[in-house]
């Protein structure tokens, strides 16, 4: 059994998705339309930068979508295939659950574009810059992390946020609180833990600012049944109903990435061949998780070629 995955954020870099545009017209197409949808010029600044302003959470979560999807579109088109014939499930990393929701066409890509430019402006704006931190903490697994964040919060936040992969966590919340428990990760036992060069603490209870604004908008969004089930962030499960699809992307705003879980339960569900489209972060993760497990990364325009014939 195969599924679909798409990456999250840090996934993207200046010149993602030029290669691609430059083999492809059907690349551009979707690279044109999500410009469209947004008013700007998002693939100019994927293709040269600058850096810090494509690192922008509102510029890198579409961008990192469009190039996700443009590769999905490449490798549908001219490997004329369809997704929901060759997979039996979607996920995504945080904002890649956009994508996988896109890719199974529960969301269209304007839709999905413009909902991740709100999700980005609203993250930003729900903590003033500086004010939060995220970190990665190595070597300890998820319940030592959750209890390390539990015990450095004191009187702030801070939570583990992200379960990427046995011994990789990353939590968030006031920088303060998130400096604490680095510190207390190293008297624990941690490998190593270290602070991200993120621009907000994602996914934790400082973020419920843009949650309560992505449920506004996803409140006046069409979401379709997807074509295949989507495995969702907060839960760890298969999801196909589109008002829960609905209620746990507000959900996921505020709450723990549970990839780990999210693979371990495909993984149970019979999946062993994990197709990570547009990135190269998610395929080292799964084979981390599952080790039995065969997962492949596409991002180049012969690496689409090459999958598409082994589908």
């Amino acid at each position: 059994m195969r599924a679909f995955i798409f990456p999250g954020q840090g996934s993207q870099a200046v010149g993602m998705g030029s290669k691609l545009a430059a083999a492809s017209a059907t690349a551009r197409e979707v690279f044109e339309e999500v410009d469209e949808a947004l008013g700007q010029h998002l693939f100019r600044l994927m293709c040269g930068g600058p850096e810090d302003e494509l690192t922008l959470t509102e510029n890198a979560q579409p961008a990192i979508m469009a190039n996700a999807i443009a590769t999905l579109r490449v490798l549908e088109k001219e490997g004329g295939l369809k997704l929901a014939d060759k997979a039996e499930f979607v996920a995504g990393h945080s904002l890649g659950e956009y994508t996988a929701l896109c890719a199974a066409q529960a969301l269209d890509l304007t839709t999905a574009a413009r909902l991740l430019k709100v999700r980005g402006q609203a993250m930003q704006a729900a903590v003033p810059v500086g004010e939060g931190a995220m970190a990665a903490m190595l070597g300890l697994d998820f319940d030592a992390v959750a209890a390390i964040a539990h015990d450095a919060a004191e009187q702030d936040v801070c939570e583990a946020a992200n379960d990427n992969a046995p011994g990789q966590v990353v939590i968030s919340g006031h920088k303060r609180a998130v400096e604490r428990a680095v510190e207390l990760a190293k008297v624990r036992g941690g490998k190593r833990a270290m602070l991200l060069p993120v621009s907000a603490p994602f996914h934790c209870a400082l973020m419920e600012p843009a949650a309560r604004a992505m449920e506004k908008a996803l409140n006046q969004t069409k979401l379709n049944a997807p074509l295949l089930p989507v495995y969702a962030n907060v839960t760890a499960a298969a999801v196909s109903d589109p008002s829960e699809i609905r209620t746990l992307l507000v959900e996921q705003v505020t709450g723990t990435v549970r990839w780990r879980e999210s693979v371990l339960g495909m993984a149970h569900d019979g999946v062993d061949s994990f197709i990570e489209l547009g990135g190269k972060v998610l395929g080292p993760m799964v084979k981390r998780i599952a080790p039995d497990a065969m997962p492949v990364s596409i991002v180049a325009m012969e690496e689409i070629e090459a999958l598409a014939k082994t589908l």
